[in-house]
């Protein structure tokens, strides 16, 4: 065997090891990325007002969902079904709220840049992610990977990724 042949055998092992590690990777972080293109996609079509109304109407409906007072009569099994519930609860304040403040978040003096509608979009996925985590009965349903766990997982990260998006809005519009 050649040294340009060994050499070419080790820079293929590297390559496939690393394409694997990056593939194994993004897919324990897909859910994270749908998220992510999902927001993204949303504020490039629609407006970054509206994004900035989706991620406030994340935070009223969160209050409104804790305050709820009819939690107890929606089903609790089977472990779909109650997910199902507590979710489309959610939505429906979600877009309930969304359609107030779209009206009034929208203005012309509003600035973010293409950078900060990713960050945006990224720290949204992360909070509604940690919110799948920490508020809603996912784990009965789904299970995450463990790299997935390492982030959202911790019952003390949830407050830092539920003000996530409220520094980044601080920060990033103008």
């Amino acid at each position: 065997m050649s040294a340009a042949t060994a050499s070419f055998e080790q820079v293929n092992t590297l390559a496939t090891h690393t394409a694997l590690s990056a593939w194994a990777w993004a897919g324990d972080f897909l859910i994270v990325i749908v998220l992510f293109a999902a927001l993204f996609l949303f504020a490039w079509y629609v407006g970054k007002g509206q994004l900035v109304a989706l991620l406030m109407s994340l935070y009223a409906a969160y209050a409104l969902y804790v305050l709820f007072p009819y939690t107890s009569l929606l089903p609790t099994a089977p472990a779909s079904t109650a997910l199902a519930c507590l979710v489309g609860l959610y939505a429906a304040l979600t877009l309930a709220v969304y359609i107030v403040l779209r009206r009034i978040v929208v203005s012309d003096f509003l600035y973010i840049g293409i950078i900060g509608i990713a960050v945006l979009a990224l720290l949204g996925a992360c909070f509604i992610l940690a919110l799948a985590y920490q508020v809603f009965p996912v784990h009965t349903v789904y299970t995450f990977s463990p790299a997935i766990d390492v982030f959202f997982a911790p019952k003390n990260w949830f407050f830092y990724w539920f003000v996530a998006p409220l520094i980044g809005l601080i920060f990033l519009a103008r």
